[in-house]
């Protein structure tokens, strides 16, 4: 058992290091990250408690895969399977528990331990022939696969738009918007087989341009409840509203150009780095979206 959680630990920081990542440097800006973010958090909702549950269970789910599942299985006696299937999902919602008695909030505390506990008990049994439906086309994937895959997000994000109406909480609201638009960004971030581009008989201009346009058609159909619902009960700060969605925009555009401007490359830390600041400074946009645009062109030019 000992074994296996320390190949899982050099697995992990091979995977880190093949994002160009130092595994020291990012466990470091790991922890001040969630740190930061969850302080801002606790600071601007009376329910980050029920939204860091939420968000840890969802990791939980997320990285349960099938066939690890029946290696498990096939390796380990019942008593070891499930000792490691606890350790593993107590290993990842830790950070949110810790957080969570250092916020004094002993109930979720206690209530999300016993959940990860009680989750680790369970399989998940997703080999089946129903396939999810989803609003979208079947082309392009990305938001095809990335809605089945994270569909309990919009699921989460639509609940918390109500609850910032239910309560008149506009900033709520404003945050379940960001987490739709964050939701669709993640779906850039995946980089295709060059064959899902070639198949494309576009010009590298028309190729983004149709990219753009599916990111503006998708996502507004993802975004238009919330959108619709704080437009109705915070008609004051519709502007606000409509700001917030048009640098989601941006933002998922910039994704988008920045997967092919290495294409089929995946994307690094620099890339990462500097999608950090863009979040900080969004008028560095201005100078990074055409320059990836360029990259892009060139990119895309020796598929299409």
């Amino acid at each position: 058992m000992k074994d296996y959680f320390i190949l899982r630990f050099k697995m992990f920081n091979r995977q880190l290091t093949e994002l160009g990542i130092e595994p020291i440097i990012g466990y470091v800006v790991g922890f001040c990250v969630f740190v930061f973010s969850s302080n801002k958090l606790f600071e601007k909702t009376q329910y980050a408690d029920y939204i860091f549950m939420v968000i840890s269970l969802g990791v939980i789910v997320s990285l349960y895969e099938i066939r690890k599942d029946e290696f498990l299985k096939l390796h380990f006696s019942r008593v070891e399977y499930f000792k490691i299937r606890i350790l593993e999902n107590l290993i990842v919602s830790s950070a949110f528990i810790i957080f969570l008695f250092y916020q004094e909030k002993y109930f979720s505390a206690v209530a999300l331990l016993i959940t990860v506990c009680f989750l680790s008990l369970m399989s998940f049994k997703t080999k089946a022939n129903f396939t999810f439906p989803t609003p979208f086309y079947k082309y392009p994937f990305e938001f095809a696969v990335g809605f089945r895959t994270n569909y309990y997000i919009y699921i989460f994000a639509y609940f918390l738009a109500f609850m910032a109406i239910s309560v008149h909480n506009f900033n709520l609201g404003i945050f379940s918007l960001i987490m739709v638009m964050l939701s669709c960004l993640n779906y850039y971030t995946t980089t295709e087989d060059k064959f899902y581009v070639w198949i494309f008989s576009k010009s590298p201009k028309d190729f983004i341009r149709y990219k753009f346009k599916i990111i503006l058609l998708y996502a507004t159909i993802l975004c238009l409840p919330i959108i619709i619902g704080l437009s109705v009960f915070f008609y004051s700060d519709i502007e606000i509203i409509l700001v917030f969605q048009f640098l989601g925009y941006l933002f998922i555009l910039t994704a988008m150009l920045a997967k092919y401007s290495i294409f089929p490359d995946k994307l690094n830390i620099r890339y990462g780095i500097v999608f950090g600041l863009t979040l900080w400074l969004p008028p560095l946009l201005l100078f990074i979206i055409p320059y990836l645009y360029i990259q892009s062109l060139k990119k895309l030019k020796e598929i299409l």
